[in-house]
């Protein structure tokens, strides 16, 4: 691995420690509808959006506000000794991916059968400081 590489593999890591990732696979509702309330909280502080998808009538919300808890936890235990409060915690990214579809026939009038496709979605969320980004960018310069 050359020099340059090798520094940009450094600086990549280095500035993952401060960011926290959560995963969620399989959710059994589509994806437009978790798109949906994912772009709600895109960008949102932690308190805010955490609010915002508790007091939401989506469905999809219910799963979403686990995954914002799950990231939070994950984060906390990547830094000790920091309060969540006090480190201007946002959702710096959330995207939801297709998932695996299931493919179903239903009858209908006259012979036919009409296709039913049951969708899932993989949802990903990053939780940061926007403190430590704003310092990260200052080195990078």
């Amino acid at each position: 691995m050359g020099a340059r590489k090798h520094n940009r593999a450094e600086a990549i890591k280095e500035a993952r420690k401060s960011v926290a990732i959560a995963h969620l696979n399989n959710v059994p509702t589509s994806p437009y509808k978790m798109r949906l309330v994912a772009d709600m909280i895109r960008g949102m502080k932690i308190e805010l959006a955490l609010h915002a998808l508790q007091y939401s009538s989506k469905e999809a919300s219910n799963k979403l506000y686990k995954l914002l808890r799950s990231a939070i936890a994950n984060w906390e235990a990547k830094n000790e000794g920091k309060r969540v409060e006090d480190s201007n915690l946002y959702v710096k990214e959330i995207w939801v991916d297709e998932g695996r579809t299931l493919k179903r026939i239903h009858t209908a009038p006259h012979g036919r059968a009409m296709h039913i496709r049951k969708r899932s979605n993989h949802v990903t969320i990053i939780v940061d400081s926007r403190i430590a980004s704003v310092e990260t960018e200052l080195e990078n310069k």
